[in-house]
């Protein structure tokens, strides 16, 4: 199908585990007819590569209303492996063993969890497109240059511990936009004294949209589909009052 006017409108996507959030969005694209048909296309809110989960899509006009989503507070599900600490806060590493690390109980993590919620200073992970002096953090760690990452102001609202078995567990998170769930992982491993890195996380919810909501990706390989799961503006919109 070929698309003959312009379109407008949100995409929940269903991100799976691999593409960035921009590969979504050529993937989007493409499907649209790609850059020769002049159809803008972008998204509300990155996920790293090994996570999964909700992401919100503008096509068209709507692309200049993404602001207005991207400041939302989210939620996620994250499983946290504790033991080791990694270079990039998560699973693709380097881990590095921690040989001394004491295994801690689960009224332990429930005390330290509490310690999280509410308004703090995050320290990005050295791996991040955050950037700073102009430049992306994760850039300037490529090069192997040293620097001093400035902390931002984030919120926790609520960390909740849903399953525990040593040396791995699951956290359903709400936090504030900016909020780096691999900084947080990092920073409980660190309070428990065994280390910490992200190995599963996937984000359930971006305000008041969530996962159901979501269309897998590879849904969308044709106009079609798209054209039929756009939600118009109003209607997304009219969820933020």
């Amino acid at each position: 199908m070929s698309v003959n006017y312009a379109p407008a409108g949100f995409l929940f996507i269903d991100k799976p585990v691999g593409p960035t959030s921009h590969d979504v969005v050529d993937e989007v694209r493409r499907a649209l007819g790609g850059r020769r048909t002049g159809i803008k296309v972008g998204h509300a809110g990155t996920l790293d590569p090994l996570a999964s989960g909700l992401l919100v899509i503008g096509v068209g006009a709507t692309t200049k209303l993404l602001s207005r989503l991207v400041g939302l507070p989210k939620t996620y599900e994250v499983e946290i492996t504790l033991g080791a600490t990694s270079a990039t806060d998560d699973a693709e590493g380097p881990i590095q063993k921690n040989p001394n690390d004491q295994i801690p109980m689960a009224n332990e993590i429930e005390g330290v969890l509490k310690n999280f919620i509410g308004e703090q200073e995050q320290i990005p992970p050295t791996f991040s497109a955050k950037k700073q002096e102009g430049q992306r953090l994760y850039k300037i760690a490529r090069r192997g240059n040293a620097i001093a990452i400035k902390s931002h102001r984030i919120t926790i609202f609520n960390i909740e511990l849903v399953k525990y078995e040593y040396p791995r567990m699951r956290l359903k998170v709400h936090c504030s936009s900016g909020t780096y769930i691999r900084a947080l992982a990092r920073d409980i491993g660190s309070a428990l004294k065994t280390g910490g890195y992200v190995s599963v996380l996937r984000r359930t919810a971006i305000g008041p949209f969530v996962i159901a909501q979501g269309i897998p990706l590879e849904k969308f390989k044709t106009a079609t589909p798209i054209l039929q799961e756009l939600h118009n503006q109003e209607t997304v919109l009219g969820q933020l009052s």
